[in-house]
């Protein structure tokens, strides 16, 4: 899953909230300039910052887009919510995504969390257990839609899940995730990094050859890189919001991940 010219990737989350799109589209044009591997979006009807009601657009429609406007860059949700859309459906729009962009989507999923849209957009929100099983019987059916498709995927998609839960959602990672998204610290992320490969072991996969770590950054690498490096992340992903997505950070570890060879 890493970069064939670096041992590790940098991606970008431009959340697409408190913007006008062609704010976001030339956000996509420069973080693409500058290098970046991964660009995500989120899954989300609402803003999660700022002003509340506030501009916000939709994932998937946008995705769509972003593989027509980019040519290098891998692209998704970090994460898509699989309480919005039927597996089925969103495995065709995966797979659409996928054709779209010449085999450059990522799919990010995890099981949902942000009450505010279940309410105002009518899905149940139901609990957490119900939610992660949900996507534990999700993935299997996405999986299968891909193959009998016509036609299928250009390869097979790169599935990442987003979550920490340690008795539920890391074992849903270890049974089908290509890429694991963690929330949190270097220590958390060795810790639980080292429970998801239990659970690899329980289910018969090598998830630490298998599972590439991702993790949110919000400091600088000279802050933060070599803990989280030591404790096996090679996906770095910083998040901005509009409506002027700095990118600056963003800039930092790009330069960080050219530096190491």
């Amino acid at each position: 899953m890493t970069s064939s010219r670096h041992p590790y990737r940098i991606g970008v989350q431009l959340q697409p909230q408190h913007a006008d799109y062609a704010q976001i589209r030339d956000a996509v044009r420069r973080a693409e300039d500058l290098g970046v591997d991964v660009i995500f979006n989120w899954d989300h009807f609402f803003p999660l910052t700022g002003d509340p009601d506030g501009k916000h657009f939709e994932c998937w429609t946008m995705l769509g887009a972003w593989a027509e406007q980019t040519e290098r860059v891998q692209i998704g949700a970090l994460v898509t919510c699989n309480s919005y859309r039927n597996p089925d459906l969103l495995a065709d729009m995966a797979r659409t995504v996928d054709h779209i962009s010449g085999g450059r989507l990522i799919l990010g999923i995890g099981a949902g969390w942000f009450e505010k849209d279940y309410d105002r957009f009518g899905y149940e929100f139901g609990t957490a257990g119900g939610r992660i099983a949900d996507l534990a019987e999700a993935l299997p059916r996405i999986k299968a839609r891909w193959a009998e498709s016509n036609p299928t995927p250009t390869r097979d998609i790169p599935v990442l899940v987003g979550g920490g839960g340690e008795r539920k959602t890391l074992r849903v990672v270890a049974e089908h995730a290509d890429v694991w998204h963690s929330f949190g610290d270097a220590e958390t992320l060795a810790r639980k990094s080292a429970i998801l490969d239990e659970h690899g072991e329980a289910v018969g996969r090598d998830t630490a050859a298998l599972v590439e770590r991702s993790v949110g950054v919000s400091r600088a690498p000279s802050e933060s890189a070599d803990a989280l490096v030591a404790a096996g992340a090679t996906l770095f992903t910083v998040g901005t919001s509009g409506p002027d997505y700095d990118l600056s950070l963003v800039r930092e570890w790009v330069a960080w991940r050219d530096a190491q060879g």
